[in-house]
């Protein structure tokens, strides 16, 4: 399960990065729609709960043992 979290941790940073980049152009642009900035907080949330799963792994492992 952990390689799937990691694989869908990095897919989700790729979408934030681009929602990020349309959000900065569309500001350069001067079209400063709300559903563009609200488009990088679809993939922020998640992108938080599996980065701070993956950052407590190690502490849960030396736990068990």
């Amino acid at each position: 399960m952990d390689p799937t979290i990691r694989q869908f941790h990095r897919w989700l940073s790729i979408a934030f990065t681009l929602s990020v980049i349309a959000n900065i152009a569309a500001m350069i642009w001067g079209q400063s729609a709300t559903w563009i900035g609200l488009l990088a907080l679809f993939p922020l949330i998640p992108l938080l709960l599996t980065g701070l799963y993956l950052f407590a792994l190690p502490y849960m492992g030396r736990r068990r043992s």
